[in-house]
């Protein structure tokens, strides 16, 4: 599905960004969220959409809100309660750092 391989590269942007900031490789990052390194990769990479316990666990690593790794990313309701919707991801309004070297 493309919407979800958007999120994942966003999200995969979003903690690279963040990690580097932190001047953490992936693998200080991966013992410090207490995931494997291969694991970190494939966030980064948009291989990999994170479940809820990863972002946590990410993020607290990173000691940064959650909602920094999900910056870009939106819930679209498809109407008033249809249930539906759907993910999409947005320009960032607000740059929350630079970053070196791309």
């Amino acid at each position: 599905m493309r919407g979800e391989s958007e999120i994942a590269v966003r999200f995969g942007e979003n903690l690279r960004r963040c990690r580097r900031r932190a001047d953490l490789s992936q693998e200080r990052l991966a013992a410090l969220a207490g995931l494997h390194r291969v694991a970190i990769g494939h966030l980064e990479h948009g291989r990999r959409r994170p479940r809820i316990d990863t972002l946590v666990k990410v993020a607290c690593a990173l000691e940064v809100p959650a909602d920094e790794l999900l910056d870009g990313i939106d819930w679209v309701p498809e109407g008033t309660g249809s249930g539906g919707g759907s993910f999409r991801v947005v320009a960032r309004a607000v740059s929350l750092g630079t970053e070196a070297g791309g």
